[in-house]
């Protein structure tokens, strides 16, 4: 699917699409689509009836490893939304040291500039295409002075016709010309807790400084480069940053997603009889307003979130959904259990995606010249063996796959140079050589696998 993919896709679609990168979790992934395309429904009707239309909030509950996370991280690019993901356990309570809690929303807030800047870019490349090649023909036949007669100028339009085919050919990318350089700029976004007034006026001070530092700073490089370089500076020219601030903030209250994983972690049990962390449940009351609508300022303006779709997930081995506080509950109103993988899975896994893991290592290992051809039943072994050593262990669910594949194309990898040219080939001999032994005994499975 292509990166301009259309937002208004059928639940169906959604699914399909997910298929194609996430093994099983049926049910995950319908209700995931339906509430997207809820989203999408909603902003067709009357915007008084908008405003009531509430996302319903997805918990998702499973095992490490099952694909929580990765269905939420493929609907992201599918859907070119804003989205965030985040772990619960890295936030503090306010008046704790650490991050608050809406610093989500300020981090989804640069996510939807950069997403929109994107899409400007993409929208209006010809423009952005035209203003670089007028800059450096500009640059290498400098304008005529005013007052020239009409021949000069009519001598002076030939050449510059002549120089835009040169430069459209390629011709051109060797000379050196002489460009300003972009003022560097500093993210103090990222910089831990900055409240957004501070940001803006750091931005300021930031940007007064690079204007006085502008004068001068200027690189001969050549016109391949100087491409690259002018792009930003295209970018800027062309577009009003109060208007891409505008359409991100509309673009995330709109279609906004934050995935909070690990959010069992910030669950207190009710069976506790110590408590860590005494800012768990503080988190989770200051988590309260956010998810169930307010106002958070950020860098590009106040953002509203009430509509944005909130996913989270947690594995719940050491508490239970009903450990969270009943206000925080009931902003997730729609749970979903996803399956723990079996031996069937973990081979589809290994074989059906797009990218699948297979796939990989054939594609690395023919960077050195070798034919990595995997059997079958060698196939079937690795998910025998990932799902036997998830039973005797932690279950860490396709995670297993890696450590194994890694295990087992070890030496190949090692020695590929003395393979170059040659067909490899991955048979259930060497599967059981490498992994019989460490499966059979649950220390060494505990400890190597």
């Amino acid at each position: 699917m292509s990166s301009t993919v259309s937002t208004n896709l059928t639940p169906k679609e959604i699914v399909s699409f997910l298929d194609k990168y996430v093994i099983g979790q049926h049910n995950a992934k319908k209700t995931i689509a339906v509430a997207l395309r809820n989203r999408y429904r909603r902003l067709q009707l009357d915007e008084d009836l908008q405003k009531d239309i509430m996302p319903k909030n997805i918990l998702m509950i499973g095992s490490t490893g099952v694909g929580k996370t990765e269905i939420a991280r493929r609907l992201s690019t599918m859907m070119r939304l804003p989205f965030v993901k985040v772990e619960a356990s890295k936030y503090t309570e306010v008046g704790f040291v650490g991050r608050d809690v809406e610093s989500m929303i300020r981090d989804l807030a640069a996510n939807s500039l950069a997403l929109v800047r994107e899409e400007q870019n993409e929208l209006n490349q010809e423009k952005i295409e035209a203003y670089i090649e007028n800059k450096i023909i500009e640059k290498l036949l400098p304008p005529l002075p005013a007052g020239a007669s009409e021949a000069k100028l009519k001598d002076y339009e030939n050449s510059f016709a002549k120089m835009q085919k040169k430069f459209e050919n390629g011709e051109l990318d060797h000379l050196k010309i002489e460009v300003d350089l972009p003022a560097p700029t500093i993210d103090v976004s990222t910089a831990g807790n900055v409240p957004p007034e501070m940001a803006n006026v750091q931005e300021s001070i930031i940007k007064v400084i690079g204007g006085l530092n502008k004068k001068g700073k200027k690189k001969e490089v050549t016109v391949k480069e100087a491409k690259k370089i002018l792009a930003q500076e295209a970018s800027n020219e062309l577009f009003d940053e109060e208007k891409l601030k505008d359409l991100a903030i509309k673009k995330i209250q709109e279609g906004g997603i934050v995935f909070i994983d690990e959010i069992d972690k910030i669950a207190v049990p009710a069976n506790s009889s110590s408590r860590q962390d005494p800012s768990k449940e503080g988190v989770q009351r200051d988590l309260l307003p956010i998810v169930e609508g307010s106002n958070v300022q950020t860098r590009i303006g106040m953002v509203k979130t009430d509509h944005i779709l909130f996913i989270a997930a947690g594995a719940f081995h050491l508490s239970k959904p009903s450990d969270l506080i009943p206000e925080l509950q009931g902003r997730f109103p729609l749970r979903v259990e996803l399956d723990s993988l079996d031996a069937e899975a973990l081979y589809r896994i290994l074989t059906e995606p797009k990218n699948s893991l297979i796939k990989q290592y054939k594609a690395l290992m023919s960077v050195e010249g070798v034919d990595l051809v995997f059997e079958e039943t060698a196939l079937r072994s690795i998910a025998n063996y990932s799902a036997m050593a998830n039973e005797k262990t932690e279950d860490i669910g396709a995670r297993r796959l890696h450590t194994i594949m890694e295990k087992i194309v070890e030496d190949i990898s090692f020695n590929a140079d003395e393979f170059a040219g040659e067909k490899v080939i991955v048979d259930e001999s060497l599967i059981e050589e490498k992994l019989d032994k460490l499966v059979d005994n649950e220390d060494t499975t505990r400890y190597i696998l």
